[in-house]
């Protein structure tokens, strides 16, 4: 489901990048009270926009009521309370049925998708859970939590939505941390802890530093209390938030959702397809036929060569001859067009990026007889201009190539090859006219198909996937710029395609 044609208004997504302090009331205050708390050190505001389990009426929050405090100022924070725990300790009624618990997570991201929509807030606005704490001696209800919440953060990154969580740090959060990096599980992209200890810090003994960073934390450090402000009184919880928003997949989003997806043939049939990925894992029954009758082709490569915002397809056959089909906005492909007559001298076509920094995505190859790599430019028109020499020397033992865009983050596209004896791969850090020294990112044995699939999940780097040999999986390499995290399985069925793209 692609979130921006379904994009409810031109209101910036909430919060968006914001770091300060914040506040929650039960019922939404009224507009006169908002105008007067600008007076206050907030400048954040919690508000309870759906759910099942919501408390309080809200005959102020309307659709003109949040654009008028978007238009003065303030951030929402909007925050949705659905059903709890099975095993929850707050006095709830509507509860978890755990032996459907990833139904109930999707058709509560339905609902609070529609409710956002019916407010005005934006796609990539962050649509925080609001889960009170719950025992937690219960097994089947922590797994129910667990599973009504990955359902939840998947269903809205369909939507093209981000994910909050708000819970205690003895509970919820505390299983979020022990699934952090789950194979499978779609944690969410924030998390609001509450913590009543009025310590202002984003930091916590119990969420380890390098998870939900950077600026994905919110705090609740007070609880229920009244403050006055410009002579309006509200009962309040205080927060400090620290959120900016993610950065977007950049490489590798075919459905124009923010999140990088897999494009694979069928090597029996010669379909293309593409898979939808969330952040977290790649959906086997939401793959869409994107093309057919690519069985003579042997290679495949994406990207925006004609720079209007679809991604485009370049296929080389067999015979050799290089096609360009533009991609439309149904995620389809357009008619083709002949680049090249005979392009089969070259090996490991991939494509790189802006490599020389001119403004339009480039390709990269190396030509067989010499070993040599090369850089083709792209041009306005579609096309590429004259080829210019990247670097000499016997690459030809060297395969798997993949532009990987910025891995380092210095501000060069970046390409990651594979060593064929040792299945070392190395990262070729760009400067624009070549490559800076090489070093290792990772090793690659049993492992087939290396691309570089983008910010995957979306955390400021850039990420690789591959076929893991033996089993058909598909594996998510993440990015850290140096080297790569060890593989996380993100779906499976993969023995018969190739190439992935």
């Amino acid at each position: 489901m692609n979130g921006n044609a379904t994009a409810a208004s031109t209101l910036p997504p909430q919060p968006g990048t914001f770091r300060g302090y914040a506040f929650d009331a039960c019922t939404a205050p009224s507009s006169d009270a908002m105008k007067a708390w600008l007076k206050s050190p907030y400048r954040g505001i919690g508000i309870y926009f759906g759910g099942a389990s919501r408390g309080c009426t809200q005959a102020n929050l309307t659709a003109a009521w949040v654009k008028e405090q978007i238009g003065r100022g303030w951030r929402l924070l909007p925050i949705y309370v659905g059903p709890q725990a099975s095993c929850t300790t707050a006095t709830k009624r509507n509860l978890i049925d755990n032996t459907r618990a990833a139904t109930q997570g999707r058709a509560a991201a339905d609902d609070a998708v529609t409710q956002a929509k019916k407010l005005g807030l934006s796609p990539e606005s962050v649509l925080i859970y609001d889960m009170e704490a719950y025992k937690t001696n219960d097994a089947a209800c922590e797994a129910g939590v667990l599973a009504f919440m990955s359902a939840w953060t998947a269903r809205l990154h369909d939507y093209g939505y981000f994910s909050g969580y708000y819970s205690s740090v003895s509970s919820g959060i505390a299983d979020q941390v022990a699934v952090y990096n789950k194979p499978g599980y779609v944690r969410p992209d924030y998390v609001d802890f509450a913590r009543w200890d009025n310590v202002v810090t984003v930091n916590d003994k119990s969420i380890p530093a390098s998870y939900w960073t950077p600026q994905r934390r919110m705090k609740q450090y007070g609880g229920p209390h009244k403050e006055t402000w410009g002579g309006f009184t509200i009962n309040i919880d205080s927060n400090f938030v620290d959120y900016a928003r993610l950065p977007s997949a950049r490489l590798g989003d075919w459905t124009r959702n923010g999140w990088s997806d897999v494009v694979a043939r069928t090597r029996k049939t010669g379909n293309l397809y593409v898979y939808p990925g969330n952040g977290t894992v790649v959906s086997e029954d939401a793959r869409t036929k994107v093309g057919s009758g690519f069985g003579g082709v042997d290679a495949l490569i994406r990207m925006d060569l004609n720079r209007d915002g679809f991604t485009d397809l370049i296929s080389r056959t067999t015979a050799g001859k290089m096609y360009f089909y533009p991609g439309a906005s149904n995620g389809k492909l357009g008619k083709r067009k002949k680049l090249y007559d005979n392009m089969k001298h070259l090996r490991e076509i991939t494509s790189v990026g802006d490599f020389n920094r001119d403004g339009y995505p480039d390709m990269l190859a190396s030509q067989t007889s010499n070993g040599n790599v090369y850089l083709y430019p792209g041009k306005k028109g579609a096309k590429f201009g004259k080829r210019k020499l990247l670097a000499k020397g016997n690459w030809n033992n060297r395969g798997e190539f993949a532009g990987v865009g910025d891995f380092n983050r210095d501000g060069y596209q970046d390409l990651a090859v594979v060593h064929t004896s040792t299945r070392v791969m190395y990262l070729y850090p760009g400067r624009g006219t070549g490559f800076k020294a090489r070093y290792k990112i990772g090793t690659t044995r049993g492992y087939r198909d290396w691309t570089g699939i983008g910010d995957f999940d979306r955390d400021g780097y850039t990420d690789l996937v591959a076929v893991q040999a033996s089993t058909g999986n598909l594996v998510l390499f993440r990015g850290r710029g140096k080297a790569l995290y060890n593989g996380v399985r993100i779906s499976s069925g993969y023995k018969g395609r190739t190439p992935l793209f």
